[in-house]
């Protein structure tokens, strides 16, 4: 695998600080992982019919596959607030793993806490981002890491921390083709920047995917954007209040 800007779609190395107002870290994409082919699980669903994959070439990938492709950016895994975009979640094996490897982290350093640790865990949820073009896909990957989530915290739908999760995932977590750029009913795909503010309040910006995905081009040298600032690029299409878990849950409901 190699890690590419989630912006701009250059390779750039593990680490690498990517100059970009929203997708600051990683988009994550299969090449020839150097690890061993034996390892695999042959009780595991790696199909889930022939048809798709004649349709769709769906497979997924194997979970000893994805800690190897994981551990290549492994720091980055394991910052709370490093943004990842999966174009073709599926069910969500790599986002899950993700999500493990922050809630590691927010227990690592904010674990005495109950406050913190349900505030950042609800961040690192918030930097996981994911297009997925079958509706049952996308279904099961937000059902997926909501699971996760919701166990690390042991928090049910009682909770509005649970809610507020589960509206953040309808917002992160897009039905539609990360090809086009458009969603499921043809509009173009937003995403949400999520940034946390601190004292339990968090901020929150929209920006198309497609004017994100066009970075390498406006930063050209010979392009007629490239002595402008990101900040003069890269415009949300939509600025929200400061808002709280409460306001977070409510949104679910909605």
């Amino acid at each position: 695998m190699f890690c590419v800007s989630g912006l701009s779609g250059r390779a750039v190395k593990a680490g690498e600080s990517i100059p970009f107002p929203m997708f600051a870290s990683c988009l994550l994409l299969p090449e020839s992982p150097t690890v061993d082919r034996e390892r695999t699980t042959t009780s595991m669903t790696l199909v889930k019919s022939k048809q798709r994959v004649a349709d769709h070439g769906e497979v997924f990938t194997p979970p000893w596959m994805v800690e190897a492709m994981l551990d290549l950016v492994k720091g980055e895994t394991e910052r709370i607030d490093s943004r990842f975009l999966e174009p073709a979640c599926g069910s969500g094996n790599f986002l899950v793993q993700i999500l493990r490897r922050k809630l590691a982290a927010v227990e690592l350093k904010y674990g005495k806490s109950e406050f913190e640790k349900r505030h950042f865990a609800l961040h690192g949820l918030m930097c996981i981002y994911g297009v997925e073009l079958l509706p049952d896909n996308i279904v099961e990957c937000r059902d997926n890491l909501l699971e996760v989530f919701a166990e690390y915290l042991r928090i049910d739908e009682a909770d509005e921390l649970y809610r507020a999760a589960s509206f953040v995932l309808s917002q992160n977590l897009v039905h539609g083709d990360a090809l086009t750029m458009l969603d499921s009913s043809k509009q173009p795909i937003t995403f949400a920047e999520w940034g946390y503010l601190g004292k339990g309040k968090f901020q929150r910006r929209d920006f198309r995917f497609d004017v994100l995905t066009g970075a390498s081009a406006f930063s050209a040298e010979d392009s007629l954007f490239a002595h402008l600032g990101k900040h003069e690029i890269f415009m949300p299409v939509k600025t929200y209040p400061a808002m709280a878990v409460g306001d977070l849950a409510v949104g679910a409901a909605t």
